[in-house]
C-alpha cells in the first residue's frame, strides 16, 4: 500500500493522489457509486451479525494462534457480503479475510473484513465492525493497490463511516437513531504529541506482544493517553472523527485497513508506515503534525525495544 498524503488544500481539484504509478482509477462518479454500494452491503451484513448473533458464539477454528478465533458468523457474514456484491458487480474481484481472493476482470477488488474485532464480538463488546473497501490494483502485493471507496459499519452503536477517493469522509447513523450527528469528517490536529490521544492494537503472537508492550511503555509518557479498542477499522475511523488523534499498529492485513485508511485520509490524516508505505510491517495514522512526532517516537521506542 502506498503512503497516502493528506486531503488536498482548498482550491485543488485533483483529489487525493495515491502514489501507485500506472494504476488505472475510476472516475469520480464511479467512485461515488462504489461508495454507496459499500455502505449498503456493510449495513446489511452488520445487521445480520448483530441481530442473528447466538446467545453463545461458537468458536469454529483458530488462525495464527489459539487466541485469534474465527466464528461461524464470520464466514456466514462474508458469504452474505460476497453474494450481495457479486449480484451488483459480477466483474469485480473479491478478497475476504475468511475466503481468500476470487478473480475478476474489472481491475477492481472488494476487500472485506466480515467482523473486524472478532474477540469483541465474542464477548458482546459493541466495538466491532464490518469493513468493506474497493481497491484498484492488486491488494495481495504491498504498494500495488490503492483504496477508492469504502465503508465501516459498527452495528453495536448503529453508525456508519464512509468515503470515496477525493470525495471526503462522512459519519452518520445507519438507522433512525439521532446519534451520531451526521457530519463530514475533518481530523483535528492537536497542538503537540503530548496532547494526543493515541490508539493501538496488539498482536495475537506472544513474542510480538512483548515488543509491542515495550513500545507502548516508552510511548505512554509522551502522549495524553493510550487506547486499545480492538478493531483496526474503528481505530482508523476514530482518527478521522477526532475520537483519537493518532493510531499505530503492526501486523495489519489489507482487509483490516483498506476502508478505514481511506476514511482517515479523506478526513485529512496521513496514513503511512514507519519507513514507507503502510503495510503489514507498520501503519501510522494521524493529522500531519502529530503523525511526524508520533513516527519519531515510535521509531525510537522500537529501536530500544529491539536493542
Amino acid at each position: 500500500m502506498s503512503a497516502w498524503p493528506s486531503r488536498p488544500v482548498a482550491g485543488r481539484t485533483d483529489g487525493v493522489r495515491f502514489d501507485v504509478p500506472g494504476l488505472a482509477l475510476p472516475d469520480e462518479a464511479v467512485c461515488r457509486e462504489l461508495r454507496e454500494l459499500a455502505i449498503e452491503v456493510a449495513i446489511e451484513a452488520g445487521r445480520f451479525v448483530r441481530d442473528d448473533r447466538p446467545a453463545s458464539v461458537d468458536v469454529r477454528s483458530t488462525k495464527a494462534s489459539d487466541l485469534d478465533v474465527v466464528t461461524i458468523m464470520d464466514t456466514q457474514c462474508e458469504a452474505l457480503l460476497r453474494a450481495s456484491i457479486l449480484a451488483e458487480r459480477p466483474e469485480d474481484a473479491i478478497l475476504g479475510e475468511e475466503g481468500g481472493i476470487t478473480g475478476g476482470t474489472s481491475g477492481l477488488t472488494w476487500v472485506l473484513d466480515p467482523i473486524d474485532g472478532t474477540v469483541n464480538y465474542l464477548y458482546d463488546i459493541p466495538a466491532y465492525a464490518v469493513s468493506v473497501a474497493v481497491v484498484a490494483g492488486d491488494p495481495t502485493v504491498d504498494g500495488a493497490w490503492t483504496p477508492i471507496a469504502g465503508a465501516v459499519f459498527n452495528p453495536g452503536v448503529d453508525e456508519i463511516f464512509d468515503a470515496h477517493r477525493g470525495g471526503g469522509a462522512r459519519l452518520a447513523p445507519a438507522g433512525r437513531s439521532t446519534f451520531p450527528r451526521p457530519r463530514a469528517l475533518v481530523a483535528p490536529e492537536p497542538e503537540s504529541l503530548a496532547r494526543a490521544l493515541v490508539g493501538t492494537g496488539f498482536s495475537y503472537d506472544t513474542a510480538r506482544r512483548r515488543e509491542q508492550g515495550l513500545v507502548a511503555t516508552a510511548l505512554l509518557p509522551q502522549i495524553r493517553d493510550l487506547r486499545r479498542i480492538g478493531a483496526a477499522s474503528l481505530d482508523l475511523c476514530a482518527v478521522a472523527a477526532g475520537r483519537l488523534n493518532g493510531y499505530y499498529e503492526r501486523g495489519l492485513q489489507p482487509w483490516d485497513m483498506a476502508a478505514g485508511a481511506l476514511i482517515a485520509v479523506e478526513a485529512g490524516a496521513l496514513v503511512t508506515g514507519l519507513d514507507g508505505p503502510a503495510s503489514v510491517e507498520s501503519i501510522v495514522a494521524a493529522p500531519p503534525l502529530v503523525h511526524a512526532q508520533l513516527s519519531v517516537a515510535l521509531r525510537d521506542a522500537l529501536r530500544d525495544a529491539r536493542a
